[in-house]
């Protein structure tokens, strides 16, 4: 008997050890922002699309060059709930209508990489705040928030901008993981300043979003591994996986929304933007691009886009 239960202690110990190595090695692939995501290189789902124009994507690269060439923006920072010093650029708009934005960038990226939607912005009217999230670009963190944690620096850009200006009319925009930002930001009690929010090609939750993967990438089942991953997540990081729900959060926005979505988006599945949409009890439209990748709508069509999108926010502009 007592062979038994020394056997059985060491086989738990054993499970234990694997649980929390297989938790570790999840985690740093997917949330440590100083670990390379290798799963993103040569990554089919990424790679462009035959509908994305190459005269189009030369031109709007063009574009995008000048207007950062022209405008050069201020630094701006906050203070998070947790200590972080988190960064953004400020495009200032001369033009006194109150008309602001705040533009969310993807997983991995910076708000460099957002300069075509901050030029679109800013060409029609727009001051345009460009935060980098935490754990990238220029603002501090050791983990990647996937929307989540990032809902509540939102809020305090939010304040910033009222700060500076209390009669801002405030427009949220993100794509991909920003996307899924400005949809988990829906769902707090947001000041009446911020009219409506545009979410392009963003997840329905993480734990749904990291679960495909997983089986996309490795042919691995949700169960043990994301349990350990979460459990890692909460020792890390301090926050639980399957809370972070942009389904949840749309649940209980009371501003007006515009869903995008690439029909052939296969790394944020397209099938997500009906997660979404359906559930939000708010004004709401979507728009389906078909052809278009992942993050890729803008460029596929760049004319149906942008005709949404002024078409749906400025309803709610004042």
């Amino acid at each position: 008997m007592k062979k038994f239960s020394i056997a059985a202690i060491c086989i738990i110990l054993i499970l234990l050890v694997m649980y929390g190595f297989t938790g570790n090695y999840f985690y740093n692939m997917a949330l440590n922002p100083n670990k390379e995501k290798d799963f993103l290189s040569d990554n089919p789902h990424l790679a462009q699309s035959e509908a994305v124009s190459g005269k189009v994507a030369e031109s709007s690269k063009l574009a995008d060059a000048e207007f950062a060439k022209e405008h050069q923006p201020d630094e701006m920072s906050i203070v998070s709930a947790d200590q972080l010093k988190l960064s953004a650029k400020l495009y200032e708009n001369n033009n006194h209508d109150h008309k602001w934005a705040i533009i969310v960038h993807g997983y991995t990226g910076n708000n460099t990489q957002m300069i075509r939607w901050v030029r679109n912005f800013h060409g029609n009217g727009y001051n345009v705040l460009a935060p980098d999230l935490r754990g990238h670009g220029k603002s501090g963190g050791n983990y990647i928030g996937m929307g989540w944690d990032d809902r509540k620096d939102m809020l305090l850009w939010i304040k910033q901008i009222t700060d500076k200006d209390p009669q801002a009319n405030i427009a949220l925009f993100g794509i991909s993981m920003g996307g899924a930002t400005v949809m988990m930001t829906s769902g707090e009690k947001l000041p009446s300043n911020v009219k409506v929010i545009v979410e392009d090609c963003g997840y329905s939750s993480v734990m749904e979003v990291f679960t495909y993967q997983l089986d996309d990438l490795f042919g691995l089942p949700k169960f043990p591994l994301m349990n350990a991953a979460n459990t890692v997540s909460k020792l890390r990081a301090g926050y639980d996986l399957t809370a972070a729900s942009a389904v949840k959060q749309v649940l209980k926005s009371k501003t007006p929304m515009l869903f995008i979505h690439g029909e052939d988006d296969s790394f944020v599945p397209y099938s997500m933007l009906g997660d979404v949409y359906n559930a939000a009890n708010v004004d709401k439209e979507k728009l389906i691009i078909p052809g278009a990748g992942h993050g890729e709508a803008e460029l596929v069509d760049p004319e149906k886009y942008w005709n949404k999108v002024w078409g749906f926010v400025d309803k709610y502009m004042e």
